[in-house]
């Protein structure tokens, strides 16, 4: 028997305490304790069951859990949803046989979404295969991939959104080209732990946005009211009109004339510092 398949006979926690060098006994509390701190809504450490799952994973695309190539969020029926970051996505396209070559294009076309910074209205991502004549070819829109901000808290997508709609892109690409399967993205895993156990959405951004749209527009008196907690935030420079106008609608949609209200607020280079935006009511 060779030594590959004497490896892959081997109990999985067996083949992770060899593979990162550390006792057999001890891989669920290390795992849990530092690379694996997967918890539940209830503050409850993850399972052995959960651990175990997270492990084959872990094994079965040669992820380090330990540099966070690999994580993980519980799911609402005791499983778990795992997480490969961008590092891990690269490294498993880069490592698999048949990956020949990667390159990118993007649109000319520039598109500004809220509260993120212009990006090329898409991304595609062109991967080389060994074993195939033709190239396999995705392409990813800016307007379908990108997640607005929650309330005031800005993310990666909107301080670097042309990285993530690479990133984004590069993701969608792989699972065509190689076939991946049973992992996720942040975005994704976010979605997916938020939803109940009937798979209807659970304050995603999706239902944030439904929401929303069912929502009337502030009355004049309200619009004036906010209007006066928010201009300082753009003349002293500290937030963008397009930040202003992304939280206000995170609250309640503005009319066209609102946001030319919210526009015409000047930005002079300096000022003093705003209160928070955090407080406000819609």
């Amino acid at each position: 028997m060779s030594a590959v398949l004497k490896m892959e006979s081997k109990p999985i926690e067996s083949r992770m305490a060899l593979r990162f060098g550390v006792a057999e006994k001890d891989v669920f509390a290390i795992l849990k304790g530092t690379a694996f701190k997967t918890k539940d809504s209830n503050g409850q450490q993850a399972t052995d069951a959960q651990m175990v799952a997270l492990m084959i994973v872990a094994d079965q695309y040669g992820l380090n859990p330990f540099t966070k190539e690999l994580y993980a969020y519980p799911d609402k029926q005791n499983g778990i949803v795992p997480v490969v970051s961008v590092d891990g996505w690269t490294r498993i396209v880069n490592q698999h046989e048949a990956m020949n070559g990667i390159e990118f294009r993007y649109a000319d076309e520039f598109v500004t979404m809220a509260a993120g910074k212009p990006c090329p209205e898409w991304c595609e991502v062109i991967i080389t295969r060994k074993d195939r004549e033709k190239p396999i070819v995705i392409r990813e829109f800016l307007d379908e991939v990108y997640c607005p901000p929650r309330g005031t808290f800005s993310g990666p997508w909107q301080s670097h959104t042309k990285r993530m709609l690479r990133h984004k892109t590069l993701i969608q690409g792989a699972r065509i080209a190689f076939g991946f399967s049973g992992i996720y993205d942040e975005d994704e895993a976010q979605r997916i732990v938020e939803r109940d156990i009937t798979g209807e959405a659970s304050h995603t951004t999706e239902t944030t946005a439904r929401v929303i749209e069912a929502t009337p527009p502030r009355t004049n008196e309200q619009f004036t009211a906010a209007l006066e907690k928010w201009a300082p935030h753009i003349e002293s420079g500290k937030k963008t009109h397009d930040e202003i106008i992304a939280f206000a609608e995170s609250k309640a949609p503005l009319t066209d004339e609102q946001k030319k209200q919210i526009l015409l607020i000047k930005t002079p280079t300096k000022g003093e510092a705003p209160e928070s935006t955090e407080g406000e009511q819609a």
